[in-house]
Parts: structure tokens; sequence; C-alpha cells
């Protein structure tokens, strides 16, 4: 008797498990589509602020792509993305979603393979596309990331979302260029994996094959990177640790390093790498962030394998390490350290230990940089440290977000408060100069506008003001936007954003780069840096230079109107 009544419990206690499981499995349970890869491009819609549901896509049992994505549950999403199969193509797969509410299976169904990806013939025709500043394709980017020379590329990576309008599913997404203007992106280059999504961090090229991965006549480019442990469901349970890839073909295909992490959990969420080859001591050297604003400093004959040296309290995150000659002075060398707001430190580096010979600097006075980063294996023959960084500027109603800002030189200058950094944008803008528009040695008077007979949405204006102490103020206003010199306060001002800009004798030069959803501005050469997201794109398209309580003696002023870089 006892026995039945036991099984009779068991029966019911089963029972209703089993109707829980049912209950959860229609709520947040998985479905599962089997597919032959023929095609480029997986197609998915995206619909801002959805619940987000976990897709894998699975060969021979073996998850090669995993994501969460904003998935649209009808036949109207926001955008659509896209998941490159190219290198999976004629193999079976199971696409498989999890974590999904009922109405999200419409949206699950309606992905398709296609070898174009859905909006591709409006690209670059958005109303908030950049037109001269990288934006990736589709989804978010943040960090400038792995930024190195070869042979004639600029290779330059970056953190990217493939899957949604916001941060997440970190990847490095990857463009190549010959000029640093026109860009060219290829497929994302390292994917997130077992041991986290892929966080910061930066390349080199492996010239004397120190690692010995070389297997063809082009040199090896090493991508080093964060493995962000905890952030994917593959990497549950993994902490933060550093990791390397490589390619054999110009950064066209990575092959993740198989015996990754290269350097194992530190403290906190240790991460961002950033690698140089330092050629006084001949060894690989590491600037890692340590957590609460403490750098350390790692070195290495091979890539693989680190050693600890030293560390310094100074910034949070995205270190940077390189070395500047003094107003142009090969034979008078500082050592420059900064991390990811361009705060910097000037010093001295022996290879194992940075001394600062100042207090913390800071670089810029705009609204929307952060985490930059300079071009490693620049030729000789150019010399430049160049630098690009994340300009954090939201691009609402887009299929992607945020951007990187123009490249810009960096020089080290004497300044009457010693060397100083300054930046100027790279040359190379000139490809994209159209109509000019040029007046020397006028006199404006309050009220006139020089420009009143120009409009248009892409501007380089560069101009040389003479200052009189009556005038009140002079400047521009770009598109509706002012950008203000105070006399009195010797002050730059734009969008509540100031920075002091004293006249060199008598005089102040800017230049200004003006694109959809930015305004870059640069005071005397370089001495002042102020990038500024604004989106511009249904002001209007006037400009005007002014003064104010007195005339101001314009003694250059170019006006070049400026081509896109997609067109």
């Amino acid at each position: 008797m006892m026995k039945k009544l036991l099984l009779v419990i068991f029966i019911a206690i089963f029972t209703c498990l089993n109707n829980v499981s049912a209950q959860e499995n229609n709520l947040i349970g998985s479905k599962s589509r089997e597919l032959l890869l023929k095609k480029k491009y997986l197609n998915l819609p995206v619909e801002n602020g959805a619940k987000k549901s976990l897709i894998s896509l699975i060969i021979d049992d073996r998850v090669v792509r995993e994501f969460q994505i904003e998935l649209a549950s009808d036949d109207e999403p926001d955008f659509w993305v896209f998941l490159d199969i190219g290198e999976f193509r004629n193999q079976k797969a199971t696409l498989r979603i999890n974590k999904f509410e009922p109405d999200k299976s419409k949206g699950f169904d309606s992905v398709y393979q296609a070898d174009t990806f859905k909006g591709k013939k409006n690209l670059y025709r958005e109303k908030l596309r950049p037109q001269f500043h990288f934006t990736s394709r589709r989804g978010w980017n943040n960090d400038s990331n792995g930024m190195v020379y070869y042979d004639g590329e600029y290779h330059l990576f970056y953190q990217h979302n493939p899957f949604g309008w916001k941060w997440g599913n970190m990847t490095w997404g990857q463009a190549i260029s010959k000029d640093m203007v026109h860009w060219n992106e290829l497929a994302d280059a390292i994917h997130p994996d077992r041991l986290g999504t892929i966080f910061s961090g930066s390349a080199v090229i492996d010239v004397n094959n120190t690692a010995g991965f070389q297997t063809g006549d082009e040199k090896v480019l090493v991508c080093i990177y964060t493995s962000a442990g905890g952030t994917n469901p593959m990497s549950k349970g993994q902490p933060f640790t550093q990791s390397i890839a490589y390619s054999n073909d110009r950064g066209r295909t990575m092959k993740v390093y198989e015996d990754n992490p290269i350097i194992g959990h530190i403290n906190g969420s240790n991460r961002d790498p950033k690698v140089i080859w330092h050629v006084p001591t001949r060894q690989w050297v590491m600037a890692l962030y340590l957590d609460k604003k403490m750098m350390g400093f790692y070195t290495s004959d091979d890539l693989k394998s680190w050693e600890f040296q030293s560390k310094i309290e100074c910034f949070h995150e995205c270190p940077e390490l390189f070395e500047l000659p003094v107003d142009g002075n090969e034979n008078k060398k500082k050592w420059i350290l900064y991390g990811g707001s361009g705060e910097y430190l000037i010093g001295d580096f022996d290879g194992k230990q940075f001394n600062s010979e100042t207090g913390q600097i800071p670089f810029h006075s705009g609204n929307c940089f952060y985490a930059s980063q300079t071009f490693n294996n620049i030729p000789k023959e150019d010399g430049r440290r160049i630098q690009i960084a994340w300009g954090r500027v939201a691009m609402p109603g887009m299929p992607f977000n945020q951007m990187m800002l123009f490249p810009v030189t960096l020089r080290l200058q004497s300044t009457e408060e010693g060397p100083r950094m300054f930046a100027e944008p790279i040359c190379e803008i000139e490809k994209l100069h159209k109509r000019k528009r040029q007046w020397k040695n006028k006199t404006l008077k309050p009220g006139d506008n020089l420009l009143s007979s120009l409009s248009g949405e892409l501007f380089h204006i560069r101009a040389e003001l003479k200052i009189d102490d009556n005038v009140e103020e002079t400047g521009f206003v770009i598109r509706d936007v002012p950008v203000v010199y105070n006399v009195k306060k010797q002050q730059l001002s734009c969008q509540k954003k100031t920075a002091t800009l004293k006249p060199v004798n008598g005089k102040i030069r800017l230049e200004i780069l003006v694109d959809r959803t930015s305004i870059e501005i640069f005071g005397n050469n370089g001495r002042v840096y102020m990038p500024m997201g604004v989106i511009l794109a249904d002001n209007s398209k006037s400009l005007e230079i002014f003064t104010k309580g007195g005339n101001t003696e314009v003694e250059s002023l170019i006006v070049h109107k400026l081509g896109s870089v997609w067109r």
C-alpha cells in the first residue's frame, strides 16, 4: 500500500514539473532551423528596445557564432543586420534561438540567406551617415583597436556590435585604407568565443617572426586583445584575460592562437593591451590597464610569453604608449603615456618602467573624444604619429551608431607651460577638397559676413585672424552652430565647451572640419583640439564669419567645400 501511495505521489510531482517545464519552454525555450549555408549573409531583423534573444550558429555540434539580438517580432523591423557566413559556405548548420518570447518566433523565421545584406542599396546614403568619418555599415562601434600600417595599407580594427544599435556582443570589426580617408570595411575579424567577448587591444607587424607564426612571404599581423570572460554565455565563469590572433594574409583572415590566454587574470577587469616594439631593448612591450587607474608594463620576446615589469598609477583604461620628438628634434625625444580620456603624461621609458616628468595634462577640449589609439609601424620616411579616436556621437534612427573622429597628426611642441601635444588633421583631407573660396587682408566689421554666398554640408575652413582689444568676440556660425572666440577671456567656445587660446603675435589661427554629425576645431596649429559631436542634418547650410564690438582683420580665410568619401 505504501509503495503504491509513493508511486502516485511521484507521478503527480513528475507531471507537475513537466507542466512547469512546458510553460517555461513556451516562454523562454529554444527553436532551431536546419540550414545549408549557400550564400554570403544571414539577414536578421532588429527592433530597438525589444527583449534580447540568444542566437547560435552551430556546425558539427560546435557553436561557431553566438550573439544576443533585439530580434523584431513583426514585419516592420527598425532595421536589418547581417551575419557574414561566407567562410562556412556549403556546410550544414543549425540556427538556434534561445531565451525568446513567443512573438519572436516570426522574427526568427524571417531570418534568411542572401548574397547581399538587407538595405545595401541605401548604404552610405542614410540621413545621419558621416561623409568623411569612418562608420560601420551596421551596428554599434566604439574604441579604435589594432591600428597598424603594413605595406601601403592602414588597418583599423574597432569595437563592434554587429547585431544592434547599442553596445554589446563585443567583436573586432575591421577596415583598411590606403590614405586614412577612404575606408573599405572588411568582414569582422575576431569573434566572441569560450574565453569571452573581444574587448580592446592593439596590433603589430611581427617583422622578425618572433612568434613563429609566419607561413608565407607576408609578414604576420598579430592582434593582442582582451578576452572579456563572463560577458557571453560561452565564457560563463571565465575571468578577463589577454589573448592574441594572427594573420598571414594581410589581415583578411585571422587565426585565434590555440594556447590563449597569453596572460591570465591579474585583477579586476584588467584589459586593453597596447603593444609596441621597443627598439633600444629589442623586445615587445605591453601597457595594460590593471584596474583602479593603474597601468602595468609587461615585456616579451615572442608575443606569447609575457613578464611583468612595473606599474604606475595614472589613468582609466585604454592605455597608449609612444615616443615623440620635441619641436621635431629627433635627438630630443620624450615618451607619452595616456588613457581613455586622452589625458597624458610626458616622461622617460626604458622598456620596463615609465618615469613621469609631469602631472596629468588634458589633451582635448571636446565633447565626444574617447579611447583613441595611434598607428604602429608607420614608415620612417613618413614619420608621423597618427591618432584616431572614438567619436561618441549617438545617431538615432540609423542602422549604425557612433563614429571615428578624423585622423590627426600628433606633435610635441614647446610652450610657455612646457612641452605639450598638438593635434592637426592629417594632410590627406586635401583629397576631398572641392570648390575653394579665399579672402586675404579683409577688414571685417560688425554685421559683415564674408561667407554669405556659401552654403553646403561639408567644409574645411582655415582662418588667420588679427585680434584687436576693442573686439568683444569673433568667430564663425557653422550651420547654426556658433564657434566663438572671446577676446578678453582669450577663450574659444562651442556647444558649452571652452578652451584657452592665447594669440600668437596678436593673431589666432582656426582650422575647422564640418561633417553631418561633427565639427572638429583646431586652434593655433593644434594647440587646442576641440572635437564636437553635433547633429547638423536638419540645420541650415549657411556659413557666417562675424565680429562683435569692433573690427577684426581677416588676414587669411580659406574655405573648401568637401566631397564625400562614399560618392
